[in-house]
């Protein structure tokens, strides 16, 4: 199964898990519209659309770049009409983008509540919606939140809780979309990593080189959201997926090619703490 022809549609695909999704999907030869904010280098952030569009158009597939503030419907629906203007309609969505902020209530502001909830909730739903017209045409339509499995244990809440609500909010669409479009053929699915992964959020405010040289390269969630996505959609949808278990059913059985540094011991991720990590 390949990806060949295929349109995604991927938020937050300028850096990070998005951009490595968007760099596997673009080596079958897949049509990938970039949907983020950056536009010019950031001294922090690694990349921007234009330099994503460029690594994907290298690895073999076509890309478009699209300046969105997905928290806007607006430019949303602007971006969704730019991906039909030049591909023909939308095969994938990938709801990537994601706003982190882990704090206790007191220690939350408003503004960043209001970011999280925007971005990972109500951003989640509004791609989803404005892309769902072009889903409904395809062949073999997906759709993947980059969200973790549910689990109303307290401890998940405790110490985060604004931000596993809105991490929740992104699950909750899963959770609800499968159900809905089960019978129109569309998947709805979550992706999660098993272990944390070098991003530059974790570089720059989940605690550094430490964490990072304990981590995995973003290419095993690219690796595993292919999986997915190559996937018979009405076979395969209401699904909670870690990266380990996805590559695991595809065969692979060594994930040390995946880590930063071979030698550290992993860190488990957010979510998916109490699940064994394969080396």
């Amino acid at each position: 199964m390949t990806l060949q022809g295929k349109t995604l549609f991927i938020t937050g695909a300028s850096r990070g898990i998005g951009k490595a999704i968007a760099l596997r999907a673009a080596r079958d030869g897949a049509n990938i519209v970039v949907v983020a904010k950056t536009t010019e280098p950031h001294p922090k952030l690694p990349g921007t659309i234009h330099t994503a569009v460029q690594e994907i158009e290298a690895a073999g597939g076509k890309g478009l770049a699209c300046a969105t503030d997905i928290r806007f419907e607006d430019q949303v629906r602007a971006a969704v009409d730019a991906a039909v203007d030049r591909f023909g309609g939308i095969d994938i969505v990938v709801n990537n983008a994601s706003a982190i902020y882990l704090a206790g209530t007191l220690d939350t502001p408003m503004k960043r509540f209001d970011l999280m909830h925007g971005v990972n909730v109500r951003a989640t739903f509004m791609v989803s919606q404005q892309c769902l017209p072009h889903l409904l045409r395809a062949r073999n339509p997906h759709i993947l939140n980059l969200a973790p499995p549910l689990n109303m244990d307290p401890k998940w809440f405790g110490p985060h809780v604004a931000y596993t609500m809105s991490k929740y909010g992104m699950s909750m669409c899963v959770l609800g979309m499968a159900a809905e479009l089960r019978e129109q053929g569309v998947a709805v699915n979550a992706l999660w990593p098993a272990t944390v992964i070098a991003t530059a959020a974790v570089q720059n405010l989940l605690g550094g080189d430490e964490v990072v040289r304990r981590s995995r390269k973003p290419e095993i969630m690219g690796d595993a959201a292919h999986a997915v996505l190559v996937r018979a959609a009405r076979a395969c949808t209401g699904n909670f997926f870690t990266d380990e278990e996805v590559l695991r059913a595809e065969g692979v059985n060594d994930f040390r090619s995946y880590a930063v540094d071979p030698e550290a011991e992993l860190l488990p991720d957010i979510f998916t703490r109490e699940r064994a990590i394969e080396k």
